[in-house]
This record gives C-alpha cells, sequence and structure tokens, in this order.
C-alpha cells in the first residue's frame, strides 16, 4: 500500500488543494492530510477548525484523511510510514521553497520521496491568505473555496 501525505496549513482549503488532492488519491492508496498546527503563521482558523473544514470535504475521496500534526513533517511522514510527500505549485515563484523543502526532507528522510505537482488551470493564483483577503472585504469567495469554508468566514468575520 503506497502511502502519501499532502502537507499545508489549509488556513483555509481551497479548490486548488481539493484538486491537488484528487489528483494524489488516483496516484496512491491512501493520502493523508496533513494539516500543519504552526502557530508561527499565525492562522485566521485554529486548528481544529482546519481539521474540520477538510474533513467535511472527503466524502468524495475515500482513500483521503485529514489529521494535524506538530513538528517537523518527515518525523510525521515518517510515524505514517508515508512513501511520498506530495505538494502543489501554483506558479514558478513557489518552485523555490519546494525545491528546498524537499532537497531537506530527501535529507532528512531518503526513504521518502516528494512528488511536485502543478495545480489545475484557474487556481494557480489562488492561495489561502488571498482567499481571506478578499473575504475581509466582503467579497464572493465561493468561487475559490468549498461552501463550507464560505460559511465558516462568514462566521469567522460577522
Amino acid at each position: 500500500m503506497k502511502v502519501c501525505i499532502y502537507p499545508g496549513t489549509f488556513d483555509p482549503i481551497t479548490h486548488g488543494h481539493l484538486d491537488v488532492l484528487e489528483r494524489a488519491c488516483r496516484l496512491f492508496d491512501r493520502v493523508i492530510i496533513a494539516i500543519a498546527e504552526n502557530r508561527d503563521k499565525k492562522p485566521f482558523f485554529t486548528a481544529d477548525e482546519r481539521l474540520n473544514l477538510v474533513t467535511e470535504n472527503l466524502a468524495r475521496f475515500p482513500s483521503a484523511s485529514a489529521m494535524v500534526f506538530n513538528g517537523l513533517l518527515i518525523d510525521f511522514a515518517k510515524s505514517q510510514q508515508a512513501d511520498v510527500i506530495i505538494r502543489g505549485l501554483r506558479a514558478v515563484s513557489d518552485f523555490e521553497f519546494e525545491f528546498q523543502m524537499a532537497n531537506m526532507n530527501r535529507h532528512l528522510g531518503p526513504d521518502i520521496e516528494t512528488i511536485l505537482v502543478m495545480t489545475k488551470e484557474g487556481y494557480n493564483y489562488t492561495s489561502s491568505t488571498l482567499v481571506k483577503q478578499v473575504a475581509e472585504y466582503g467579497a464572493d469567495v465561493s468561487e475559490f473555496v468549498p461552501a463550507n469554508v464560505v460559511e465558516a468566514l462568514k462566521g469567522k468575520l460577522g
């Protein structure tokens, strides 16, 4: 059984994230969405809220599950007996950071591969940060995020 870790803060999950998840599910037997607690990023949603928002979108992905983790991604991947880490690329600007992370993870866990996939056209300019910023000004973000996220943003922003 090939196990894949799909890490991120998912603050909040977007259609771009779900696009990468859908492709990961076609490639691997089991996909674990690894939600980074990462308090340094000062997330908008708590780890539990992000876990709930992600989990509510997994019905169409029976081989996927979601978990919150803290610490090094490679340690989490090893604890889950993962074979692969998958990351989405929206633009060339994402590549340098992902390249550095992939090389560090290879150094720390040489048996775990990293695969970088480009998001589907139309999602390449969408980020969780941008979605939150636009939502703060009352704009409709339903084109970029699932319905449960739209409602959660409305609830948080009043």
